[in-house]
């Protein structure tokens, strides 16, 4: 099976990375591209930070850095995130 490589938009900020997010999704899953964002599937609800979490994890890997390099900063409570990503 062949999957394109998607490269994450960037916002104009150096190392932001414009997220949308899929929560309860059948799998956990980082590509594809929604009006101008990364779209990351995951299975986790969004409850109690859970699905936040798993943004930040499956980013990470995705992006080959450690969890603790990536904060939301913006969008909490939204399916439109705005990560940072610290190198």
């Amino acid at each position: 099976m062949h999957r394109e490589v998607i490269e994450p938009p960037i916002d104009d900020a150096p190392n932001q990375l414009l997220v949308r997010v899929i929560a309860r999704a059948k799998r956990d899953e980082v590509g594809g591209e929604r009006a101008g964002r990364l779209v990351v599937r995951t299975m986790a609800a969004p409850v109690d930070g859970r699905a936040n979490a798993a943004v930040c994890r499956l980013v990470a890997a995705h992006l080959g850095v450690p969890v603790r390099q990536i904060t939301i900063v913006s969008g909490q409570r939204s399916r439109d995130k705005v990560l940072l990503i610290e190198r």
